[in-house]
């Protein structure tokens, strides 16, 4: 039995040299400022109801953390309890609680709850497609606007991990989180998995937590944040192809998850993912085996590009 059951991925944390130049990319790609400065820490939402998904601080360049979503209060306690640590308020933008953890390689994963969600933004239009005979969309142009994607939400977060049993029962134990897909370069040699939330009969995301043991030492791989549709991606990696931001992988389709999928860098290096129409599977759904091919290929699109990192 895990500690308790994780709701979803809430934000992630990290630092940079130039806040100006980090401003700019990620209007660039999508995400909303919300709260200028709190004790240094600059914070960005997406559409959602989430108060913030992303959180930036002046430093060299690092990756600082992520947070998880617990239910309430009583789950923070049930972590404070298993990792010997204390819940303590936030002032982060909505408030609530959140319990510090350190994971087997040292990123740090705050487990938060009672935060006040915000009003949701309204996005573009989305309409549907004409497609296999079927005429969802009639009497309407679908004709939309240029610029930059429409960040809904933070969707999954991949950590390269130094010893992917050790980080995947650690994940577990605390989170409940199930394996949707098991990577398996032999039969039998387990390296990575794609873990998502046990919601029940509730669906989710096909991933929330990636493990990956692919190349080199432990360290973050990406973020990903879905968009309001797959014109609202396209939209964004015209936008941000003529800003100038370095595109890492995209356009494509995913195997392992079925997302649309495109990579960015941000300035510093730090890998960002906009997707849309991922798979979304109940706690009923068993495990997948897949290959590392499986992660590493497309269904259509741009091939992955061998000089990185894998991604997931």
């Amino acid at each position: 039995m895990s500690t308790i059951k994780a709701l979803d991925v809430a934000y992630v944390r990290f630092s940079v040299p130039d806040l100006e130049r980090q401003r700019a990319f990620l209007k660039d790609f999508g995400l909303i400022e919300t709260t200028t400065d709190i004790d240094g820490v600059v914070y960005f939402r997406g559409q959602g109801a989430a108060p913030f998904c992303y959180a930036v601080q002046a430093g060299e360049p690092a990756f600082l953390g992520l947070g998880i979503y617990a239910k309430d209060r009583a789950d923070l306690d049930k972590i404070a309890a298993h990792d010997g640590v204390r819940v303590e308020a936030t002032d982060a933008p909505g408030g609530g609680y959140r319990v510090r953890l350190s994971d087997p390689d040292g990123f740090v994963v705050d487990v938060v709850a009672g935060q006040t969600p915000v009003e949701p933004m309204a996005g573009p239009a989305v309409l549907g497609w004409n497609e296999g005979g079927a005429l969802p969309r009639t009497a309407q142009r679908k004709i939309g606007t240029a610029g930059a994607s429409h960040v809904q939400r933070l969707g999954h977060v991949v950590l390269g991990v130094s010893d992917f049993r050790t980080s995947e029962a650690w994940y577990k134990d605390r989170f409940g989180l199930l394996t949707s897909d098991e990577v398996q370069p032999a039969p039998g040699v387990a390296i990575a998995a794609f873990m998502r939330c046990d919601r029940g009969d509730q669906v989710c995301d096909h991933h929330t937590i990636v493990c990956a043991k692919f190349f080199g030492p432990a360290r973050f791989m990406h973020a990903a944040f879905e968009v309001a549709s797959m014109d609202d991606l396209m939209f964004g990696h015209d936008h941000l192809k003529a800003a100038g931001h370095k595109l890492e992988w995209g356009t494509g389709r995913h195997i392992l998850g079925s997302q649309v999928f495109d990579y960015w860098h941000d300035p510093y290096g730090h890998e960002l993912e906009h997707w849309t129409d991922g798979d979304q599977f109940d706690a009923s759904i068993p495990a997948g085996v897949a290959t590392v091919a499986d992660v590493l290929g497309v269904q259509w699109g741009a091939p992955f590009p061998h000089d990185v990192g894998a991604p997931a």
